[in-house]
């Protein structure tokens, strides 16, 4: 019983990296797993937007992270890969420079946010899962891929139709 509890009380992450950090986001949130492929650039899309893919029929936009979190920009590996989420009913590709595993991150291993990390009143980060010997950044999807902002990858979707 007290196995289910955790698991519950915990949060399930696909974890990633891009450089030397790991990150973290929502399992649930999470469509697919794949390496690159060609992507189809985008006029006036902004910088952090590659492009877009088809994705068996479906245009779906597709983010470098390493831009949008202000990460030196590297050549893709073959490590690198295309995470697929599902953001207020879009699919969106990300890619990253490789996932790692998939794992369970008791609730008392949370830590938020502190206010340093945020500029301008907004964080791209929910806070830090804190694992025996790492960090990993639990990332914001709705700061990410929001629409609050005049280039957020909606924005982007429009102007590729």
């Amino acid at each position: 019983m007290a196995n289910e509890e955790t698991a519950q009380d915990g949060r399930h992450l696909v974890v990633f990296r891009l450089g030397n950090e790991a990150y973290g986001i929502d399992v649930r949130t999470t469509r697919e797993i794949f390496h690159l492929q060609g992507i189809t650039h985008v006029p006036n899309a902004p910088e952090y937007v590659e492009g877009v893919i088809n994705l068996r029929g479906k245009v779906v936009p597709v983010i470098d992270l390493r831009k949008r979190f202000g990460v030196e920009v590297t050549k893709a590996t073959t490590d690198s890969r295309i995470v697929v989420v599902e953001y207020d009913g879009e699919d969106v590709g990300l890619i990253v420079d490789a996932v790692e595993e998939v794992l369970t991150v008791e609730a008392d291993h949370v830590a938020a946010a502190p206010e340093v990390t945020e500029q301008e009143g907004t964080s791209l980060t929910q806070g830090f899962a804190q694992l025996d010997d790492q960090l990993v950044i639990l990332v914001d999807m709705e700061t990410v891929l929001g629409e609050k902002e005049e280039d957020s990858p909606p924005q982007a979707r429009k102007a590729a139709a």
